[in-house]
């Protein structure tokens, strides 16, 4: 043990009670379909704002489901903030697999900026170039550079601690 009670390595345990109190905002990522094939989409738990100038916003993909195998052909996304009222497309979005499921047969969708897909019910979407894929352990992060965005309601957002019901099409990790 270090001087003031703290140890020089996390072990799981003590990292999983650090983060259990998060409660964070959902969102679903959108890529559209390369080559003739459909748009992809997932529910998203990991992302935030990263730099104010210039403004970036960071998106955390998990590497096991189709949208992450979807994003890597493509340059542009969309991020959707989903409001409580959303808890629907979070379960499409969270529950299903592209790989067995089209999801966008199952939602109302416009194709937005670059033909990428935009849910035409959420609280609002912001659409970016990928600037960057970082390799963030059994997830990737895209750096977007945001391009264009859509209206925002302002109203409350779906938390991930109303999702916690929720099974994953894919595995976590």
């Amino acid at each position: 043990m270090r001087p003031g009670g703290y140890q020089s390595g996390v072990q799981d345990m003590e990292f999983d009670r650090f983060v259990a109190g998060l409660d964070q905002p959902m969102y679903v990522l959108t890529v559209a379909g390369t080559d003739g094939g459909r748009p992809s989409g997932c529910l998203v738990g990991f992302a935030t704002q990263c730099s104010i100038a210039p403004r970036r916003f960071l998106v955390c993909l998990s590497k096991a489901n189709h949208t992450y195998r979807a994003s890597r052909l493509v340059g542009v996304a969309a991020v959707h903030r989903l409001g409580a009222v959303d808890r629907e497309l979070a379960v499409l979005f969270g529950t299903e697999t592209g790989d067995e499921v089209d999801k966008f047969a199952q939602c109302e969708w416009f194709e937005g900026p670059d033909g990428v897909p935009i849910l035409a019910h959420c609280q609002g979407w912001l659409v970016g170039s990928i600037e960057a894929r970082l390799d963030l352990g059994d997830h990737e992060g895209l750096l977007l550079h945001p391009t264009h965005a859509g209206p925002s309601d302002g109203g409350e957002p779906l938390m991930s601690s109303a999702v916690t019901d929720l099974d994953a099409g894919h595995p976590a990790n």
